[in-house]
C-alpha cells in the first residue's frame, strides 16, 4: 500500500482506539463512522487494482488490534519489538496531523515515535544483573550512577527546537513546582509527556500537559469529567508536583521517581526487589521499553532546556 493510503488507513485506527474518550459530537462535526466510511471510499476510488488485489480495507476491529499491539510493545521489555512499528507510526502521525480534530492525539504519537527512533540507535547488549553478594555493600543512593542511554538523548535533544507552547507555560509551571517544594526544572517533563499541549491525549486515556490517567488524576484531586481538570495547566501542574513528591519520598531518587511516574510505583518497586537493586541504572533493562527511554529523555530535556544536570536536583522541600 502506498504512503497516502497507508496514512489514511492507520489514522483511522487511532480514531477508533480513542473513541471511548471522545466528547459528544457536535451537529456539524463528522462522526468516527463518517471518517471510516470516507477512508474506505477513498480506498475504493483511488487504490490501483494491483493494490486492491493484495490488500483489503481494514475493519475498525483491525485498527483496534493494532492500537493494542502498539501499546503492548511500549509496555513490553523488548526494544526490538517496539522498532517494528516505526513505519506504521510515521504513517499514522502524518494522517493525524492532517485530519481536523485529531491533532491532540498526534502529540502523544509523536513522543512515542521518538522512543522508537531512539531504540533503533541502541545496540543490543546482554542484561547484567547485580551480584547479590554485593548487596550489603551497595550504597542506598548513588548520585553518580550512569543513566543508561542518557548521552543518546542528550545528542537527540541538543538541536531540537523548544515546543511552541513552552514559552507561555513554563514560567507559571515553574512557579507552581517551586510552591510545592519540587525543583522547578522538572517542569520540562511536560515536553516528554505532551510537547506542552494542555489538550494532548492518548488512545489509552491519558490527558493534559502531564498525561494523567483517570485513576491517578482522581487520586491527586483532579476532576476528569465536565470539566476535565487534567487539561487545566495550573491544576494539573500542581497535581504533577505533588505526585512527584510522593514518588520521590517512596524511592528517594529522581530517576526512580520518573520511572514510577511512567510505569507505576508498583512496577518499579517489584523490579527493585526482584533484582535486589537500589538504582534506576540497575533495573533499566527490566523495565518497560517506554520507561527505559522516558527517564533519560526527561533528564536530557531538562539539561538541554534549563542547563541542569539531574545529579544537582535537590530533594523535595518539606
Amino acid at each position: 500500500m502506498n504512503l497516502p493510503l497507508k496514512c489514511a488507513a492507520i489514522a483511522l485506527l487511532f480514531f477508533s482506539a480513542a473513541g471511548a474518550n471522545q466528547p459528544p459530537a457536535e451537529a456539524t462535526k463528522p462522526t468516527l463512522d463518517d471518517y471510516y466510511q470516507a477512508g474506505q471510499a477513498l480506498f475504493d476510488a483511488f487504490a490501483p487494482p494491483e493494490i486492491k488485489e493484495q490488500f483489503e480495507f481494514p475493519t475498525p476491529q483491525q485498527w483496534m488490534e493494532f492500537a493494542t499491539r502498539l501499546q503492548n510493545a511500549l509496555q513490553g521489555d523488548s526494544l526490538e519489538e517496539l522498532i517494528v512499528y516505526e513505519y506504521e507510526a510515521r504513517a499514522a502521525l502524518i494522517a493525524l496531523r492532517a485530519m481536523s480534530g485529531y491533532e491532540d492525539y498526534a502529540e502523544w504519537l509523536e513522543e512515542r515515535l521518538d522512543y522508537i527512533e531512539a531504540a533503533k540507535q541502541i545496540e543490543p547488549a546482554p542484561r547484567a544483573l547485580p551480584d547479590p553478594r554485593l548487596a550489603s555493600t551497595t550504597p542506598k543512593k548513588q548520585f553518580t550512577e550512569e543513566i543508561p542511554h542518557l548521552q543518546l538523548w542528550r545528542d537527540r535533544m541538543h538541536a531540537r527546537a523548544v515546543p511552541s507552547g513552552a514559552a507561555k507555560l513554563v514560567p507559571k509551571l515553574r512557579s507552581i513546582f517551586a510552591e510545592e517544594g519540587i525543583p522547578p526544572d522538572l517542569v520540562w517533563l511536560a515536553e516528554a509527556e505532551s510537547s506542552f499541549n494542555p489538550k494532548a491525549r492518548s488512545p489509552v486515556g491519558a490527558r493534559g500537559l502531564f498525561q494523567f490517567m483517570p485513576a491517578t488524576a482522581k487520586e491527586m484531586g483532579l476532576r476528569t469529567f465536565l470539566p476535565d481538570e487534567r487539561e487545566n495547566p495550573v491544576k494539573s501542574a500542581r497535581a504533577a508536583a505533588r505526585y512527584l513528591r510522593q514518588l520521590y519520598q517512596r524511592f528517594d531518587s529522581w530517576p526512580l521517581a520518573l520511572a514510577a511516574y511512567n510505569a507505576g510505583g508498583g512496577r518499579v518497586n517489584r523490579t527493585l526487589n526482584n533484582n535486589r537493586a537500589t538504582t534506576f541504572a540497575e533495573i533499566s533493562d527490566a523495565l518497560p521499553a517506554e520507561t527505559r527511554m522516558y527517564v533519560p529523555k526527561v533528564l536530557a530535556t531538562m539539561e538541554a532546556r534549563a542547563g541542569t544536570n539531574w545529579v544537582k536536583l535537590a530533594a523535595p522541600r518539606k
